[in-house]
């Protein structure tokens, strides 16, 4: 793999100069890019982007940001109202500390969204990429900003791989921080324009390389479009039938009920045999947590102040 003196100086300004061109005209209008977003704004889009596709995300966003637009009122909203608005964008954990961050904002940094990386990394469910991506995104500041497409896009263009390892090595990120432009209004469109590159142009399983701004640089092409050197190291999981779809039937109909519902009902509703392995396992893990409460034998969203009683 490249190390970052041996990515060629004149190479690293092309690859950035013609990907921000590129990313002029070809960026979508996404509304936690608009000149009127906040950083609080950009912070939940990160949050709701992980692992969720910009379409489910959107009105999800859009309605989020007007029912809390801030983070102090978020912090104070009820868990039962975070996890209905969450809805079906997945993985509901990332709501309870998306409100967990919200509380630790207003506590130590009085209200405002820091721009300090490492302020940033401080506060819950805020990790290395999302820190970065507020710091570039939310402040216009310089950072190493490298989710999924980024990765692909460097190692495809400068490592000439057809994908990335399972997990980011010491020398991907290396060459990430290399091509990186130095001061902070390039540093942050180029992060923004290699993610949108590698989601609409240097995809995962159809890259439109005749549509690649940077084809004649592409490492990876030149060498004859090898085929994934890591794939025996990938796994794959269907989706029917797992937990993760489970755990995510029972949410919705929890999430739709007025009231408690009892096992009965909640087996009906999942279409599932009485006492079901799997919807018991899955209601122990929702209840661990955090995510459901069981009151007499009923299951619920959780409660709070006097609707706990």
């Amino acid at each position: 793999m490249p190390t970052p003196t041996t990515v060629a100086a004149e190479v690293r300004a092309a690859l950035v100069e013609r990907v921000v061109a590129w990313f002029q005209a070809a960026r979508r209008d996404l509304p936690w890019r608009a000149p009127e977003r906040t950083p609080w704004g950009v912070l939940v889009s990160e949050v709701m982007l992980q692992q969720t596709p910009v379409v489910r995300v959107e009105p999800a966003w859009r309605a989020w940001l007007e029912r809390w637009p801030t983070p102090a009122a978020l912090a104070d909203a009820s868990t039962a109202d975070v996890l209905r608005a969450w809805d079906r964008l997945g993985y509901p954990r990332r709501a309870l500390r998306l409100r967990e961050c919200a509380q630790a904002v207003v506590e130590r940094h009085g209200g405002q969204v820091p721009d300090d990386e490492a302020a940033l990394r401080a506060l819950p469910g805020v990790g290395e990429y999302t820190a970065a991506a507020v710091r570039a995104f939310a402040f216009g500041r310089r950072a190493v900003v490298v989710d999924t497409n980024v990765r692909r896009v460097l190692a495809r263009a400068v490592t000439g791989l057809a994908l990335p390892a399972p997990t980011p090595t010491a020398a991907e990120r290396a060459v990430a921080a290399a091509v990186v432009p130095a001061g902070d209004a390039a540093a942050s469109a180029w992060a923004a324009a290699s993610m949108e590159l590698g989601a609409l142009v240097c995809a995962a399983r159809s890259p439109r390389c005749a549509a690649c701004p940077v084809a004649d640089l592409c490492a990876w092409r030149a060498a004859g479009y090898p085929g994934d050197t890591h794939a025996h190291r990938r796994r794959t999981q269907a989706w029917h039938g797992t937990d993760r779809q489970c755990r995510g039937r029972i949410m919705a109909v929890l999430r739709a009920a007025d009231d408690a519902v009892d096992r009965t009902a909640l087996d009906a509703h999942m279409a599932a045999t009485p006492a079901d392995a799997q919807v018991t396992r899955c209601l122990a893990g929702l209840i661990e947590d955090g995510l459901v409460e069981q009151t007499r034998g009923a299951y619920h969203l959780p409660r709070e102040g006097a609707d706990a009683r």
